[in-house]
């Protein structure tokens, strides 16, 4: 796989008349952003045109002469998240949502089983979020007509504690950690073992995009204080474009 180097004519030829579908939350916005750049780029004469459907929920780059798709629905849970009088509860339980992806973020209440939790250990309950996916893709999705794909955690890095330097954040950083990806001084993130531990149990193949570990190295990678979030203060979560997410595209290239 390290020897594969994207190629966005050949991208476009194979997958000719397919939609691939995005779904997540704005840092997977930031990977769908990416790949759509990384093909234009490689074809600036073609022609596209961008658009919204099912409401405005799903943005869809179309290259028109090869009939390709590349779309994103933005789901920052994957679960449902509902409006009801008591306030906005996240469904640990519930897909129904999932309706948009067949075929190709504050709450008040945590609902699992029925009953109401004002809140929940947040990785339980990404647990228990990340098993309702997995069941839905179980149930309505058919491997031989779609693949799927799940990309690990994006780390942020607005605490250098995370790499021995608790005065730091990702402001001014212009250089990537030094060392292997494997000795990251924060350690592996927590949720790679419960997204493992699901995606084991599952009937339907998965493919992890593992972008974690080489995404933890590049402390120097966030928009920081130039981006669009920083009036809310430095953005140590997002990722520059052209940057990270480009990385995290090349290996989704390289296991298509």
């Amino acid at each position: 796989m390290g020897n594969v180097r994207f190629d966005g004519l050949s991208f476009l030829k194979k997958f000719e008349g397919k939609r691939i579908m995005f779904v997540g939350d704005s840092l997977t916005f930031d990977q769908w952003q990416s790949i759509t750049c990384m093909l234009h780029a490689a074809v600036p004469q073609a022609e596209y045109n961008i658009v919204k459907v099912n409401d405005g929920r799903v943005s869809s780059f179309i290259f028109q002469e090869y009939n390709v798709s590349l779309m994103f629905n933005r789901n920052t849970f994957l679960v449902d998240i509902v409006s009801e009088k008591i306030g906005t509860i996240l469904k640990l339980d519930s897909i129904k949502g999932g309706k948009l992806w067949e075929g190709m973020d504050i709450w008040d209440f945590i609902e699992e089983g029925g009953k109401l939790y004002k809140d929940k250990n947040r990785l339980v309950a990404f647990q228990k979020g990340l098993t309702t996916w997995g069941k839905w893709v179980d149930s309505k999705v058919d491997p031989n007509k779609t693949k799927i794909y799940y990309t690990s955690t994006s780390p942020e890095h607005s605490s250098g504690a995370a790499w021995n330097k608790p005065n730091e954040t990702c402001y001014h950083q212009k250089e990537p950690l030094k060392g292997s990806p494997t000795t990251y001084p924060g350690g592996p993130d927590p949720t790679e073992i419960i997204v493992k531990t699901v995606l084991q149990k599952m009937s339907t193949p998965v493919t992890l995009l593992d972008i974690t570990r080489l995404s933890q190295q590049r402390i120097d990678g966030h928009p920081s204080t130039y981006g669009s979030y920083r009036k809310k203060g430095i953005d140590c979560s997002h990722w520059c474009l052209a940057g990270v997410p480009d990385t995290w595209n090349q290996l989704l290239y390289a296991t298509l």
